[in-house]
């Protein structure tokens, strides 16, 4: 497969890998499932317990597994043919999604900037008391 090709798939494949792994990590829809795992991350007493319940609530840990998982399925490689071209593409892989995920968590934080700024300009407009600022 061509250099070309290769880095289209790796493009297009960091996207749904960055997408499950920003929803699994951060989204509401998975909260709960996301704070029982943060809560055995930090209160198991065994090393491996610890860590497979903290791969659920790190974007960049989680990536890793969503990332193998789309190789296994998709059987893409980079540069090289075999675990070597596996390896390549699965760590090429991670390091696009995470970009992505980057990318997306600073317009989220933008976003949210700006309707903060528009509530407090029509609040002065308004003349009335500034809206109670709700954390997620």
């Amino acid at each position: 497969m061509r250099l070309s090709t290769q880095l289209a798939y790796l493009f297009i494949l960091a996207l749904p890998v960055a997408s499950i792994a920003w929803t699994v990590t951060h989204e509401e829809v998975f909260r709960e499932p996301r704070e029982w795992c943060k809560d055995k991350s930090q209160n198991c007493h065994a090393l491996v317990p610890r860590k497979f319940f903290y791969l659920f609530t790190c974007e960049y840990c989680f990536s890793h597994y969503v990332a193998a998982l789309f190789l296994l399925i998709t059987q893409f490689q980079m540069l090289y043919e075999g675990w070597r071209g596996y390896l390549v593409a699965w760590f090429a892989l991670v390091w696009v999604a995470n970009v992505y995920m980057g990318f997306f968590n600073r317009l989220r934080l933008d976003i949210k900037h700006e309707n903060v700024a528009i509530a407090v300009d029509q609040t002065k407009v308004n003349g009335d008391p500034p809206p109670p600022i709700h954390k997620p």
